[in-house]
């Protein structure tokens, strides 16, 4: 396979993604239900609608797994070594509470690890592209990508980042009670993920499940920047897993 290619190919689809997403959002806009009572909008369904074919055009031979897809047929019964997974606007929540903090994921998942990642934020044009170790990048509107790392752990203690539609403070303050932080920091779907990928946070803890489309993307670029992704009893988050459903894990930048 052509992975620049296909990595050029997810990049304009989530860019144009986004563009549909921002006329939803700048417009009044209905919402609706799906059958586990999480919101959906037309924004959903546009931007995945954009993507889909995007990617089945440029890789017929490769399985798409999307959420709205899913939502509609059921999700698969098993996974193939190598497919795609799509959420088109991962934190609903937040595009409907017009914070700006969501975004499109694309993600290509090789033998159970995310190996191409696209994350784009449709507010700012920001998007974080990845294909394998040490490509990790950030791209700020029509301006040249920048390299970007995750970060040594800073002598003041880690900046943690956090859900305010989802976490357990409960939980999340057991976690932290032994450890030293310097500062907390709330965000939206997978911005968190790429927060650690450019070395502006350290640790991003999650209790709760998620589905897979809602990391894989950002796994990758969090990945290609030198961090890492695991569950809570110390083994990589994988993909392919029954029901696409992840369990809680811990995302941490550099040791």
């Amino acid at each position: 396979m052509d992975l620049d290619r296909l990595l050029a190919v997810s990049l304009d689809a989530a860019r144009r993604a986004g563009a549909a997403i921002m006329e939803v959002y700048a417009a009044d806009f209905a919402v609706g239900r799906k059958g586990d009572a999480s919101p959906v909008t037309l924004a959903d369904h546009r931007a995945e609608a954009i993507i889909c074919p995007a990617l089945r055009a440029a890789a017929p031979g490769i399985p798409v797994v999307a959420e709205e897809e899913c939502e509609a047929r059921g999700v698969p019964e098993t996974a193939p070594e190598r497919f795609w997974l799509v959420d088109p606007l991962d934190g609903t929540k937040e595009f409907i509470n017009r914070n700006g903090e969501f975004t499109v994921n694309i993600a290509l998942v090789e033998h159970g690890l995310p190996v191409l990642g696209v994350v784009l934020v449709p507010t700012t044009g920001i998007a974080y592209t990845a294909l394998g170790a040490g490509t990790a990048r950030r791209w700020r509107g029509t301006a040249a990508a920048e390299p970007i790392g995750a970060r040594p752990v800073p002598p003041e203690g880690l900046t943690v980042v956090h859900s305010r539609s989802h976490e357990s403070s409960a939980a999340l303050g057991a976690y932290l009670a032994d450890k030293k932080v310097a500062a907390m920091r709330v965000s939206g779907s997978s911005v968190k993920l790429c927060l650690l990928a450019a070395g502006e946070a350290d640790l991003y803890p999650r209790f709760g499940p998620t589905m897979e489309w809602d990391t894989a993307a950002g796994h990758a670029v969090l990945l290609a920047a030198g961090g890492s992704v695991v569950t809570h009893e110390g083994t990589a988050l994988r993909y392919g897993k029954p029901g696409f459903r992840n369990p809680g894990f811990i995302a941490r930048g550099l040791p």
